[in-house]
């Protein structure tokens, strides 16, 4: 158990050791390197990266906050990182330090007036998931419903600010150059913040209820408004297991399939009809079940998308703007802004490099089904991804849908499903 202690100084301070430690044994490795046989170089090489990756996950670990949802964000990119860095990365997802039971009554008490013996018939001291910004325990209400009960860690909202205070000092020369651009850590920190408040966070929970109403494989929980604050939120339970856990029971390809087939739609019927999405795709997030029902859980970060962007992402695959010069000019205008020109070289090698994505692996003639297992598919991503970065392809409008879409290719690239993707979003894609 961990007390919380971490005040802004602290953070700040603690993420410039990290930051130094991992450039000192680096240093250390290049030094020893020429005295090293070709044997040793790769055996010592492979225990640095172990190293570092243990103490990276350690210290996000004990930071929390947006800095740790930083280290969630990277253990889905399985396709960039190392699998050193990998593995203890996805110990994040839902494996915080939990807070000390005495702070845990505490915050509970401060966020809703009453301990938790007071309000629940009972209630486990122990949580059952610690994530970047609280944790969550079982409990039982006094009518006899078992419920998820989600507190709040201490001074969440001063940690943020505090991080991205940072991270905008450690990204100074990145803005300089364009390629980190200060609305874009803007959206990103609002995002976060957005996640604190948890009276927010149950409207999301009721909206989705009734918007994802249509798809009958989903569940999302249900709020107990009486029971919820704003750092204290009381929903029903969800059933399911965790992507790591449902893989461990050797589920079948059909199974394996369906749920991303499954996964998919979800993703597409967020996107094209709701026009909001839940945003924080890790593995955590999402209850897998052997009949093909998905659970939602965790509806802190949800993007509403302008209906501009949902018509310029649909574009990507329908790919109308080969052929049409004022279409191509208009998708422009909301990814770059409207004084660039579809002419620029940047943004011709943007939108090539889109489409030479899009026309491999989501083809319009004949739509087939994509195994998502393959890793040409993700290195193929990551080449985009760094295309797009390198050519300042960085609206604030993308960061949370591309968050989302690379989050859910993730976990679609872990289940090893094969999925009709074109067919699937032509299915809810808006008329142009």
């Amino acid at each position: 158990m961990v007390r919380q202690r971490n005040g802004p100084v602290k953070r700040a301070a603690r993420l410039m050791q990290l930051g130094a430690s991992l450039a000192g044994s680096y240093l250390a490795y290049q030094v020893q390197r020429p005295f090293l046989d070709e044997k040793g170089a790769i055996g010592q090489k492979k225990a640095l990266r172990l190293k570092q990756a243990k103490q990276v996950r350690q210290e996000l670990q004990g930071l929390r906050g947006p800095i740790m949802k930083v280290g969630q964000a990277l253990s889905m990119q399985t396709h960039l990182l190392g699998p050193e860095m990998i593995e203890q990365l996805s110990a994040l997802q839902m494996q915080a330090p939990p807070m000390h039971p005495t702070l845990m009554r505490a915050q509970f008490k401060a966020g809703f007036g009453k301990y938790p013996e007071e309000v629940f018939r009972s209630f486990e001291p122990e949580p059952f998931a610690a994530a970047s910004l609280g944790q969550v325990h079982w409990a039982v209400t006094k009518s006899g419903e078992d419920v998820a009960v989600k507190i709040q860690y201490p001074a969440m909202k001063e940690a943020i600010e505090s991080d991205f205070s940072a991270l905008r000092a450690a990204g100074f020369a990145a803005r300089l150059t364009g390629h980190l651009k200060e609305s874009v850590i803007r959206e990103a920190e609002r995002g976060i913040l957005e996640e604190t408040d948890y009276v927010h966070e149950a409207k999301n929970i009721e909206h989705f209820r009734k918007a994802l109403a249509p798809l009958d494989f989903v569940r999302v929980p249900e709020v107990h408004c009486e029971l919820s604050s704003d750092q204290v939120l009381t929903m029903s339970r969800v059933p399911g297991l965790r992507l790591q856990e449902f893989l461990k029971t050797n589920p079948s390809q059909e199974l394996r399939d369906q749920l991303g087939a499954g996964l998919t739609r979800l993703f597409f019927f967020q996107l094209f009809r709701v026009q909001a999405l839940h945003a924080d795709p890790h593995p955590g997030n999402y209850l897998l079940n052997n009949d093909g029902t998905i659970g939602l859980v965790d509806f802190g970060c949800v993007k509403h998308v302008k209906p501009e962007v949902v018509r310029c992402y649909a574009q990507f695959w329908s790919r109308e703007w080969i052929h049409d010069a004022k279409l191509f000019a208009d998708i422009i205008s909301v990814i770059f802004g409207s004084r660039v020109s579809p002419n620029e070289p940047r943004v011709r090698r943007c939108m090539n490099g889109i489409r030479s994505f899009y026309d491999e692996f989501h083809p319009l003639e004949v739509p087939k089904a994509l195994d998502l297992a393959d890793p040409k598919f993700m290195d193929s991503l990551a080449k985009l991804a760094k295309i797009l970065l390198q050519n300042k392809f960085l609206s604030p409008e993308f960061v949370f849908l591309s968050r989302t879409e690379s989050g859910m290719c993730n976990l679609l690239h872990i289940l090893k499903a094969r999925v009709l993707t074109t067919q699937i979003a032509r299915q809810w894609m808006p008329s142009i």
